[in-house]
């Protein structure tokens, strides 16, 4: 890969950034490089967890106004469908996956904080869609921003331009928690290891009935989730949960076999 790393430690996968010459742009390599370790990621089942990182100087710069520039209106169009497919890929892989944001991720790289399941900040971290202040409306970014944090913080951010910092970002929702820049390694980490103790069947299984759920009317929600739980009842990693539970030990889970649909 030309754009990207990626490393495993035990049952968390890394992914790190890495076009620095760009500020970590999302060019439409990087994209494409994303997209496919993604999936990847999905077949192997190795991992549970997927962790997005950037350096040490930022997470990510949003898109490549040089690139945007460069390109007709049909091939900007193409960019921008690149990184929804990447998008919808890590929405769709079984895995959850938390951003890790040491600095700053503006614009679309505000909007991959915001599509990750989770997502950890240092102290340092900073957040912004500036696109307006170019005269590119940050559009796409919008769309995930505006589904994590309140409309009128969201407005604030699109309009101004203006940075937030890690502590706002917490406070209106766009990350989990906030650490200080030497403890960010350790306490990503953590926050993972908090979901990889879990079974990775029974993680899909509760990703994708999330995310369904999430656009339903409440009785249609829970209608669906009631279809969904008694399903999950019967999964193998279900009913060994049970017995670990009245047994009072661990569970054994057979996570790396495929969940139930």
């Amino acid at each position: 890969m030309e754009f990207l790393q990626y490393r495993q430690k035990e049952e968390i996968g890394y992914i790190t950034l890495d076009n620095m010459a760009e500020f970590n742009t999302l060019t439409m390599k990087l994209l494409e490089e994303m997209d496919e370790l993604l999936k990847q990621i999905a077949k192997e089942r190795e991992v549970k967890v997927v962790v997005i990182e950037g350096s040490d100087k930022v997470f990510c710069a949003g898109h490549s106004l040089k690139e945007i520039e460069a390109k007709t209106e049909n091939e900007v169009l193409e960019l921008f469908q690149t990184c929804q497919r990447m998008m919808r890929t890590m929405r769709e892989i079984p895995q959850l996956v938390i951003a890790k944001v040491k600095k700053a991720a503006v614009a679309a790289g505000c909007q991959l904080v915001a599509a990750c399941d989770k997502a950890i900040a240092s102290e340092e971290a900073k957040f912004a869609t500036p696109g307006i202040n170019s005269g590119l409306f940050c559009s796409t970014p919008a769309v995930f921003l505006s589904r994590n944090i309140g409309r009128k913080k969201a407005v604030e951010m699109l309009f101004t331009g203006n940075m937030i910092s890690a502590e706002e970002a917490l406070q209106h929702g766009l990350v989990n928690k906030v650490v200080p820049a030497e403890l960010l390694d350790e306490e990503t980490e953590k926050l993972a290891k908090e979901v990889t103790k879990q079974s990775l069947n029974i993680i899909e299984l509760g990703k994708r009935q999330f995310y369904q759920q999430l656009q339903m009317e409440d009785f249609q929600a829970l209608n669906y989730a009631s279809e969904v739980i008694a399903l999950n009842s019967k999964h193998p990693d279900a009913q060994e949960g049970i017995r670990a539970f009245f047994e009072k030990r661990p569970p054994v889970w057979n996570d790396m076999k495929k969940t139930v649909q």
